[in-house]
């Protein structure tokens, strides 16, 4: 029994893990949280997005950052943001991330200011008793959409979050290259080693971002994807008149059907003669074309207003979809926070050269210090070779040979040592004055 428990675990186990679960925060277009456990087909299935796009989500993975617009989404992975936004809500991968906390937050109520206006809108639009006047200021008012909305959250908290962590930095840079300016000891350079990594790191968070705000905008048709309200609305519009057309082509049939059979005249007694019956016949046949041809002249005005309706409706449609090409306002928005994250780049630049330029005052301040040990070698070597030459003398007098000096006295002895150092001083002096002219201690 236990054999076969541990088999049943191990299969609820792997079943799990090869669904692919996982917790999504849904925030709906009316602010509602929700949080659900769904597996990567049931969100293929409510986005429309392909198993390459929810890749790019993947925690686990390493992919660089990507705003790519999809025909029901938007997939947006920036920083520590993980999200998938469609028309009426926003999927967070990563909700219970402490980091994504505040982020949460602040979208949540970027959503419900949106429904609120978005509402009031509404209501002063159903309002019949206005002025011309208000009714023109109201409707010089736009909102976003609900996908700007969620896209604006995401990119300010990537580069809010860019921003605070060059401001960090920015102070703790400048703390620990002063401290090595100061004083040059391995714990403060270990302190700038530190930072210059931390530097190179956020560079390349931050390059990324900006090179991909740069690809968007310079690609017009990735940023009309990025408008999935209008989408949705030309994808109604358009299933709207597909149906129509449909109701037409059935109206048009009932509608000719009834008139020739309630148009036709009755058939012509056949009591009369041969010859009046023939013209009978023709008088019958001329009036049955005469009959039918009114209605299809009367059918076809009646269809034919109709036609134009449909056309009217089939040019509006097709005007709201050459909007898409005027892409002004995910341009600006787009544009304003590419602004934003070149600003942060900037600083992080000026950082970098300021970090440069320390290191060049301390590789300076080193060599100054080596050319000062190099210096004093060589002034040490020099004294030495003359000290080497005196006890080369001294060792002369040493040996165990008499001579006529061992036997003049005192006053020969000290005379030979004063005679030896003063050459040893002249010497050192002459020796130091020829590296001068030499240039060889500067």
């Amino acid at each position: 029994m236990s054999n076969m428990s541990d088999e049943r675990v191990m299969r609820r186990h792997i079943g799990r893990k090869g669904s692919g679960a996982r917790t999504w925060l849904v925030l709906g277009g009316a602010g509602k949280k929700q949080v659900v456990d769904a597996a990567r087909h049931l969100i293929m299935q409510r986005t429309g997005l392909t198993a390459r796009d929810l890749r790019i989500l993947d925690p686990l993975l390493s992919y660089p950052s990507t705003i790519a617009g999809r025909d029901r989404a938007i997939v947006i992975s920036l920083e520590h943001i993980k999200a998938i936004i469609t028309a009426q809500e926003v999927l967070l991968l990563n909700s219970r991330d402490p980091f994504v906390t505040p982020f949460v937050d602040d979208l949540h109520a970027r959503i419900l200011r949106h429904h609120s206006a978005t509402q009031t809108q509404t209501q002063s639009q159903d309002r019949k008793k206005k002025d011309k006047d208000e009714t023109k200021q109201d409707s010089s008012i736009k909102i976003f959409p609900f996908e700007f909305v969620a896209l604006e959250a995401c990119l300010e908290e990537a580069c809010s979050v860019l921003e605070n962590d060059a401001k960090i930095l920015e102070q703790e840079a400048h703390n620990a290259l002063d401290n090595l300016t100061s004083k040059i000891s391995t714990l403060n350079l270990e302190c700038v080693r530190h930072v210059k990594s931390r530097l190179a790191a956020l560079t390349a968070r931050a390059q990324r971002v900006r090179d991909e705000l740069e690809n968007l905008l310079d690609d017009d048709e990735g940023m009309a994807e990025l408008y999935l309200t209008e989408k949705l609305v030309q994808h109604h519009l358009e299933s709207c008149s597909a149906s129509s057309m449909n109701d037409w082509d059935d109206m048009e049939n009932r509608v000719l059907q009834p008139d020739m059979n309630h148009r036709i005249p009755p058939e012509i007694s056949l009591e009369r003669g041969g010859d009046s019956t023939r013209d009978d016949e023709e008088d019958h046949q001329n009036a049955a074309d005469y009959s039918s041809n009114q209605v299809l002249a009367s059918g076809s005005n009646r269809v034919g207003s109709e036609i134009h309706d449909h056309e009217t409706q089939a040019g509006t449609t097709h005007t709201a979809l050459t909007k898409n090409n005027n892409v002004e306002e995910v341009e600006m928005l787009l544009g304003a926070y590419f602004v934003q994250i070149g600003g942060t780049l900037n600083k992080l630049s000026t950082l970098k050269e300021y970090v440069d330029d320390t290191e060049d005052y301390i590789n300076i301040t080193l060599d100054d210090k080596q050319n000062q040990i190099l210096q004093t070698g060589v002034k040490v070597g020099t004294a030495s070779v003359l000290v080497n030459a005196f006890v080369v003398v001294t060792g002369v007098f040493g040996m165990n040979i008499h001579i006529e000096l061992f036997d003049s006295g005192m006053p020969q002895f000290l005379g030979v040592i004063f005679g030896c150092t003063a050459s040893c001083i002249f010497l050192y002096i002459v020796a130091m004055i020829w590296y001068n002219y030499k240039r060889l201690l500067e």
